[in-house]
């Protein structure tokens, strides 16, 4: 059996307010090409199929086409909700959509029974379990299987935990496939992942997953082989400027009668490549090494010692997609002082709250305070992934 591993699409997703909607629909094409080339029997998509909950018209669509088109190629698709999606609204219709080759995970009910699906020599090797776990909202698992313990490993050990006891019930030998959406340690996130770590520890061990043949992850944007047999594929477009250097596209699994024997990364294409360059203003302009960026998308450094009149007028005359700009004056900050993004980045959401009530107060914080907005962020997060 062949898979195609896939996440992250965020489809409606803008890139510093570019429409990307026909670069999205291009990486369809691209992937049902792929699909049909390399002779893919099943596509499995790890989360974050939309950007937000309520989605675009014009994302919808283009849903809706890809995943007529997957089916249009005689493969089958398995695909589980992310962060950014509406677990509730993905998880309307499935029986009936099941029906159509196209099985779409999205509820804690579902976790621990597979989809089974046959291959060509299913009946020697018998068929392919593919088990989804859509992204967790921590709090919302932790009473639905009243846990004890707080967090995404909590949480995703507890779905491991009902998908080993399933498989432990199914034919010794049987081949397994399991689609997360998640954190896992030691990945190396890029700008554009919305944060998940409320709720409780945001990381996840690949440990967690030991006990099934392949797992193809989805949340963080770059690709990733977290060990041999767990990986990310990241997303198929880059949506943020620290992605410059991703390889982005899909991984290509091939199981034999024991499990994956072979993987293959087949590249997408890129609509506009990206980039991040620095200088001063007169010599972005005018210096014939600079020429190679006139076509990218650009976030541009400008270093002058003073602020120049009307830059990004005079830098789209010759980089007319420049999207981003930042000033960082030479004998200002430090070239290794992190920027304010930066600063940042690693800061959850009741973190800046609470950095914020410190600078505010001149005091920090008690401990009944940081409960307080740690429980606030906990019931916002509920209640956006219960609509």
């Amino acid at each position: 059996m062949r898979l195609l591993h896939t996440s992250d699409w965020h489809l409606g997703r803008s890139f510093h307010r570019e429409n990307l909607i026909d670069a999205q629909a291009a990486f369809i094409d691209h992937l049902v090409a792929t699909v049909r080339s390399e002779r893919i029997d099943v596509v499995v998509v790890s989360g974050d199929l939309y950007d937000r909950a309520l989605p675009s018209v014009d994302a919808v669509r283009l849903f809706g086409e890809a995943l007529r088109r997957i089916r249009d190629t005689g493969a089958r698709a398995v695909l589980i909700s992310g962060n950014h999606d509406s677990m509730a609204r993905l998880d309307y219709a499935t029986e009936l959509i099941d029906a159509s080759g196209v099985h779409l995970r999205s509820s804690l009910e579902s976790i621990g029974e597979p989809v089974l699906i046959d291959d060509e020599h299913s009946g020697a090797h018998g068929p392919v379990a593919f088990y989804g776990i859509p992204y967790l909202e921590p709090e919302i698992a932790r009473h639905h299987w009243h846990l004890e313990e707080r967090g995404h490993p909590a949480a995703i050990g507890r779905a491991m935990e009902l998908i080993r006891a399933d498989l432990a019930n199914r034919p010794k030998g049987t081949r397994s496939v399991v689609l997360s959406h998640a954190f896992v340690s030691g990945g190396d996130p890029s700008d554009s992942e919305r944060d998940i770590s409320v709720g409780g520890a945001a990381h996840v061990p690949a440990s967690v997953y030991d006990g099934v043949g392949y797992v193809a992850l989805g949340h963080l944007h770059g690709r990733q082989r977290m060990t041999e047999t767990v990986r990310y594929s990241g997303s198929p477009l880059a949506y943020s400027f620290s992605e410059e250097h991703h390889v982005k596209g899909y991984w290509i699994v091939e199981l034999d009668a024991t499990g994956p024997v072979s993987y293959e990364f087949a590249e997408a294409p890129v609509p506009r490549p990206i980039a991040r360059i620095r200088g001063r203003i007169d010599d972005l302009l005018t210096e014939p090494r600079w020429e190679r960026y006139t076509g990218h998308w650009l976030q541009v450094t400008l270093t002058d010692p003073v602020r120049p009149v009307f830059p990004m007028d005079r830098l789209r005359e010759r980089f007319p997609h420049t999207l981003q700009l930042e000033f960082a004056p030479e004998g200002g900050r430090r070239e290794d002082e992190p920027t304010w993004a930066r600063r940042i980045a690693d800061r959850s959401e009741p973190d800046l709250v609470l950095d914020f009530v410190d600078w505010a107060r001149g005091a920090p914080a008690t401990d009944e305070e940081r409960a307080l907005v740690e429980r606030a962020f906990d019931e916002i997060r509920a209640r956006e992934a219960a609509n």
